[in-house]
């Protein structure tokens, strides 16, 4: 009978074997630990590289928004200063073409005066036949003697000739006239009816010598004179009175001369503040001589309502009646 040994079902080659197999799991499992830390390692590197890349692109945008608003900023200013230059290249425009009518007015006024020089020139180079004697007309009782002359002249619209803008014609006229009987005054002024100085000198103006250059500065001063007045002439006979007389001067023998055809002021109060700028000494005569010329505008063309033609004719009839002077109504223009 043989004897068998007993089997043992864990011997030490089986357990070699199950510590090879535990062992080889075991570095599976720790080589695969190290592969998962090398991906994440590599994911981790690319995510670092992507942000960097990002925040050099944010601030690359960033730089260039800061560069687009100085551009804005920039072309802001420089369109400001263009809108000034340009609203100031418009206001020297417009001043320009005001000088332009200005000059316009003035070339036109040459031109006719040197129209009426070449008249003069051309009669006088005629010779007449026979020469008789100048005589010049005084207008009907108008008083002769005062060696300081000043005009007040209405220039409202009632008193220029609506197609050309200009005082009427017969207004230069009827000055030439009053001119004609004073061959030789010591002073010449002229006044609007409000008060302004016709020939220059604002507030600070005085008499200025008579003189051939004078009477012809004057008459194209008249001519030219495109201010508008009101249609009252007191404020210009106040502001003669009290800025041209000379109390200082006792060889003065100052007239007025008021060229107009309204009145639309009161005349009582008119009167009474003319009378104590002009007062009469113990003898009733007066200073200063007031006459006046009255123009038919109001009742031909009918410019005036409320018989404002007639008003001035009243107050012109009184007060060169108290003033020593006359009053002459045209009948035509």
């Amino acid at each position: 009978m043989i004897r068998r040994r007993p089997t043992q079902i864990f011997s030490l080659a089986f357990l070699d074997c199950i510590c090879c197999g535990f062992g080889a799991v075991i570095l599976i499992f720790v080589l695969s630990i190290d592969s998962q830390d090398k991906v994440k390692q590599e994911i981790l590197a690319n995510l670092r590289r992507q942000l960097a890349a990002q925040a050099a692109a944010l601030a690359k945008m960033n730089i260039s928004k800061e560069d687009l608003a100085r551009s804005n900023a920039r072309i802001a200013t420089l369109t400001v200063d263009q809108r000034l230059k340009n609203d100031s290249l418009h206001s020297l425009l417009a001043e320009f073409e005001q000088k332009l009518q200005y000059e316009k007015k003035g070339l036109q006024a040459l031109l006719v005066d040197i129209d009426d020089l070449k008249k003069e020139i051309a009669a006088r180079q005629k010779k007449p036949e026979m020469v008789l004697a100048e005589v010049k007309p005084l207008p009907v009782g108008v008083p002769v003697g005062s060696n300081y002359i000043a005009f007040v002249i209405d220039t409202s619209g009632s008193m220029r000739d609506p197609g050309t803008g200009e005082l009427w014609s017969i207004v230069l006229q009827k000055i030439e006239e009053v001119l004609d009987i004073y061959p030789t005054v010591e002073g010449i002024q002229v006044l609007d009816s409000d008060g302004r100085f016709v020939l220059g000198g604002g507030r600070n103006a005085r008499w200025i010598p008579d003189s051939p250059e004078t009477r012809d500065a004057l008459r194209r001063a008249v001519r030219r004179y495109d201010v508008y007045g009101n249609s009252n002439p007191v404020p210009g006979i106040f502001r003669a009175l009290s800025t041209l007389y000379d109390s200082g001067n006792p060889n003065m023998k100052m007239g007025i001369y008021i060229f107009g055809d309204e009145f639309t002021d009161t005349a009582d109060a008119a009167l009474k503040r003319l009378d104590q700028l002009n007062p009469a000494d113990e003898n009733g005569r007066r200073r200063v001589v007031i006459n006046a010329v009255g123009f038919p505008t109001t009742i031909r063309f009918e410019f005036s309502m409320g018989n404002t033609g007639l008003k001035f004719a009243n107050l012109m009839r009184e007060l060169t009646y108290q003033h020593g002077g006359a009053f002459i109504a045209l009948q035509d223009l």
